[in-house]
This record gives C-alpha cells, sequence and structure tokens, in this order.
C-alpha cells in the first residue's frame, strides 16, 4: 500500500487553486481543507485576519496569528487524516506564511520558516502546486470581489508575494510543480493530472 500523501496547492488571490484543489481532492478521494480556517479555531482566526476593520495589526502579530492557524489545522486536520491512511489536498499551506508575512510582509523568511516548521512539527506537504497566473488576469478577477484585508493591500504587496512563491518554486522543484494558471478550467486541471501521474502520486 502506497503513503498516503499530503499537497498543497499556493498562489495568489484569485489564481484559481481553490477550483483546482476541490477537482484534486475527488479525483483523489482526498480530505479537502484549506488554511487558514481549516478548523473551528482557524475560522475565528481567519475572520480577524481578513476583515477590512482590522488596520492596526502589525505583521509579527499576524505571522503568529497564522502560524496558530496552521498548528491547530495540522493537529486536527492533516495529521489525523494522514495518520489514518487518506490522501490531503489543502488549499494553502504554511507557505503562504513564507510568501505573505515573509516576502510581502517583509518579514524574515527564515525566522518564519522556523517558527512555523515548529508550528506543524515538520509535517510539511510532500508536493506543492503552484498556479502561476498574470497580474492582469488576477487583477481582473479581483475586480469581480468585494476585497478583504489580504486582497486589498495592494499592488506591491502582491507583486512582492507573487514574486516570493515564484522564489519558492523555482529554488525546489522536487517539491513545486508550476502550473500556468491561464487556461480553462479544464486544460489546468489536465496539466496538474499529467504532472502528478509523472512524479507517480496518482
Amino acid at each position: 500500500m502506497t503513503s498516503p500523501h499530503y499537497i498543497a496547492f499556493e498562489g495568489a488571490e484569485a489564481c484559481g487553486k481553490s477550483t483546482q484543489a476541490a477537482l484534486l481532492a475527488t479525483r483523489m478521494d482526498a480530505v479537502l481543507t484549506r488554511e487558514t480556517g481549516g478548523t473551528a479555531v482557524g475560522a475565528r482566526l481567519r475572520a480577524i485576519l481578513h476583515d477590512n476593520s482590522v488596520t492596526n495589526l502589525t505583521p509579527r502579530a499576524e505571522a503568529l496569528m497564522t502560524a496558530a492557524d496552521r498548528a491547530q489545522h495540522l493537529a486536527e486536520v492533516v495529521g489525523p487524516a494522514l495518520d489514518g491512511g487518506r490522501n490531503v489536498v489543502s488549499d494553502r499551506s504554511l507557505y503562504s506564511t513564507l510568501a505573505y508575512q515573509g516576502y510581502g510582509r517583509e518579514l524574515d523568511v527564515e525566522e518564519l520558516t522556523i517558527i512555523n516548521d515548529w508550528a506543524i512539527n515538520a509535517r510539511w506537504p510532500e508536493t506543492v502546486i503552484f498556479l502561476d497566473t498574470p497580474d492582469a488576469l488576477i487583477a481582473e478577477r479581483l475586480q469581480e470581489r468585494d476585497l478583504d484585508r489580504f486582497e486589498a493591500a495592494g499592488e506591491a504587496f502582491h507583486r512582492r508575494v507573487i514574486e516570493g512563491f515564484r522564489t519558492m518554486a523555482s529554488s525546489n522543484t522536487e517539491r513545486w510543480i508550476t502550473v500556468d494558471g491561464r487556461g480553462a478550467i479544464d486544460d489546468v486541471e489536465a496539466t496538474i493530472v499529467a504532472a502528478l501521474t509523472e512524479r507517480g502520486v496518482l
């Protein structure tokens, strides 16, 4: 029997990862979850983190709140599922902390890595699927939304976040799979399935 897989989808706001995560979870009969907000405690943390009325949250406090969410998520959802033999597909993971609070908020990425490695008890996703979607398409999709606190953080912030994702993806190609997010949903899904099949995950 093969070991269960822990797969995370990462990318900018509105890149299409939530849709693709759901499709892959169905294909794999996996537990579908998300960070932040994948537990009852996490949902309360997420409500604060995404609330536009929260204007005085410091980057360090924000980073610690996301680490708390991930600690609870790994203990309550991801860990038990994997230990029970179930695959897990997560919409975001601790890599979003490195991208958003590290590259985006310009906190020290190495320090955040240490904090989050401790928070998740060193249980990182084996595979990360990064949907790299052009800025213009992201902007077009965001125009259709009521923006939350992160989505409304500004162009410079989001440019740093996406470059952070690209840096992480290019420096660890054994773990990361970069997929062009511009295509139709079915086409993007087919690319993901092909890449995971090549790696022996599917």
